[in-house]
């Protein structure tokens, strides 16, 4: 899959596209993922997504904007599992939302990206003031050369499939609804790094992921596995959440302490996958009180785990 940061002032050759945030990239975008490359395999051109950084709710209303369920990074692994040749990302800046719908479709779709054909989720407006939406992209296209189609919203048992719902799955902690509209379990990737050691400390040493993003879409500890280190989803117990026992600030950090694991992986990218929520952030009064606590919650993991080897 390829990666541009930026629109060719002059398109050298015509594509297929999809335009949206695709957060999560769950069942729904899944959906629209598989027309796009359908559709450009039929056409014999490369089926390219446009995607856009930060998400326009951070630039406008940064306080109001929602918990990201997808970094950058972890975003084009998908789409790159969904078989997508191209990806223009780009910066979503008040200049770019002061372009008219009409300047969009003209200088990127038609000029820059030579669309043949579009595809947009039913939802999708674009432009100053919003004023683009599927019918004004259905004028454009009979007048420049491009066609273009809405794809409808996915349900699952009667609920629409959306990055809203699953962010309010994960939020209520219901990580197996969040794994049937994602079609998978939620993760999280990130590399291991150095962190201060209490965990080992106290007995109960754990991997400190890096998190590149300030707020996240679940906290509490969480039966989880990893990726990354081998060909195996090992099993462990995984924290995300602000620490309130060490009171060490409120950006979160995710640990997970793998069981029977005891080798040096410092450095290692890794992917967490999470299965099932134990219990919310606790604050305790000591480390015995957390150590006791931990040696709990991985005990009831292993049930988890037990219990899923049997079923």
């Amino acid at each position: 899959m390829q990666f541009f940061r930026t629109i060719p002032a002059q398109a050298a050759s015509s594509r297929v596209l999809a335009i949206g945030n695709f957060d999560g990239v769950h069942l729904g975008h899944r959906a629209l993922l598989e027309r796009l490359t359908t559709t450009a395999r039929g056409f014999g051109l490369p089926a390219a997504v446009m995607t856009f950084e930060p998400h326009p709710r951070e630039l406008f209303a940064p306080e109001q904007a929602p918990a990201r369920l997808t970094s950058l990074r972890e975003k084009l692994g998908l789409l790159d599992a969904c078989g997508i040749d191209e990806v223009y990302l780009l910066h979503f800046s008040r200049k770019l939302a002061s372009l008219t719908a009409e300047e969009f479709v003209e200088r990127l779709l038609v000029r820059g990206l030579g669309v043949r054909h579009l595809i947009i989720g039913d939802d999708f407006r674009f432009g100053k003031g919003r004023a683009g939406d599927f019918t004004m992209l259905q004028m454009a296209g009979k007048r420049l050369g491009f066609s273009v189609e809405a794809m409808h919203t996915i349900e699952i048992d009667g609920e629409r499939v959306s990055s809203s719902a699953v962010r309010e799955a994960l939020g209520a902690g219901d990580l197996e609804h969040a794994a049937r509209l994602l079609g998978r379990p939620y993760c999280i990737s990130g590399r291991v790094v150095h962190g201060d050691k209490i965990g080992r400390k106290i007995g109960w040493p754990t991997a400190n992921i890096q998190l590149k993003r300030k707020r996240v879409a679940l906290t509490g500890v969480f039966a989880a596995t990893v990726s990354g280190l081998d060909k195996r989803h090992l099993p462990g117990a995984a924290s995300l959440g602000v620490r309130p026992t060490l009171g060490l600030g409120l950006r979160p950090v995710l640990e997970v302490h793998l069981f029977d694991f005891d080798q040096e992986i410092y450095g290692a990218h890794v992917t967490v996958h999470f299965l099932h929520k134990l219990r919310e952030e606790m604050k305790f009064d000591s480390f015995d009180a957390l150590a006791a606590q931990i040696a709990c919650d991985v005990a009831v993991a292993q049930k988890y785990f037990s219990a899923r080897l049997t079923v």
